[in-house]
């Protein structure tokens, strides 16, 4: 029996558990993000060959290429245009300061049993190419369409079978160049961030995720800047307890205690403009 997974924070905030409890009773969990389903439609026929490394490719966002002068002053409008999808405020927030790719990194290391050194983020400002495998052969897979989640939905709830559809076609003549190029983690630090929370494991993630989702509801809410929310998350992850083996009653325990601490130091004002 088959589960579909369509939000990320599942994983992100108790991977270890879930995937667990699929183990014990048999379920094949099939992600329906674009980024995993690509890994995921990849992989089919290459279950038996072992993964060397993974791609995530990311538009960038609004911001790709700005400086952190300039993202000191940015505003909600200007962070919620984001250049190729559209989504609701909080996972285009997320998006625009490349937090959302660090999530998907987490989620992909429970989906597809990785280590944090298999996992790299390209960016893709076409966002044609959704994600790409490479093998331990050099051999590297890619799964390209339009930028749309109805063929990722579609192949969820229809695998393993493909069926026809008059969904708009890529056309290579269309574009004349599909580049890409390294994220820049010293201006987007939340990539950053996240991937020191995968490293860390054990409730680090959820407290991640947790004071993230504070931070972006106090951006959305003109309460901190855009760069503050990497300064106030960073804060939360450094004081809240770590525990290496978390139960499911202390994941909701640390979560409730680190989106609660974050927006104590936004009332505080610590975290303002």
């Amino acid at each position: 029996m088959q589960k579909l997974l369509a939000n990320k924070e599942t994983l992100v905030v108790a991977g270890d558990l879930i995937t667990q409890l699929a183990k014990a009773y048999k379920r094949k969990i099939l992600p329906v993000d674009s980024e995993h389903s690509a890994i995921f439609q990849c992989l089919t026929g290459e279950f038996q060959n072992k993964i060397e490394k993974i791609y995530l490719t990311a538009s960038g966002g609004p911001f790709r290429g700005k400086t952190v002068d300039f993202l000191k002053t940015v505003t909600k409008q200007q962070a919620l245009k984001h250049p190729n999808w559209e989504m609701g405020a909080k996972i285009t927030i997320d998006s625009a300061s490349l937090m959302n790719k660090g999530l998907e990194a987490i989620e992909a290391k429970w989906l597809f049993d990785l280590q944090a050194e298999q996992i790299d983020i390209i960016v893709h400002p076409q966002s044609i190419v959704h994600s790409i495998v490479q093998f331990t052969d050099g051999s590297m897979k890619a799964q390209m369409g339009l930028p749309d989640m109805k063929l990722p939905i579609q192949y969820a709830l229809t695998y393993p079978n493909r069926i026809e559809t008059d969904f708009p076609r890529f056309n290579f003549a269309n574009y004349g160049n599909l580049t890409f190029e390294k994220p820049d983690t010293q201006v987007f630090r939340n990539l950053d961030l996240a991937f020191k929370a995968m490293k860390i494991g054990g409730n680090m993630p959820c407290i991640m995720n947790a004071a993230n989702e504070a931070a972006v509801y106090a951006f959305l809410r003109d309460e901190i800047g855009f760069l503050k929310m990497t300064d106030l998350i960073e804060e939360v992850m450094n004081t809240i307890e770590f525990v290496e083996n978390p139960t499911i009653a202390d994941y909701l325990v640390f979560n409730k205690e680190a989106f609660d601490l974050a927006n104590r130091l936004i009332a505080t004002k610590a975290f303002n403009r």
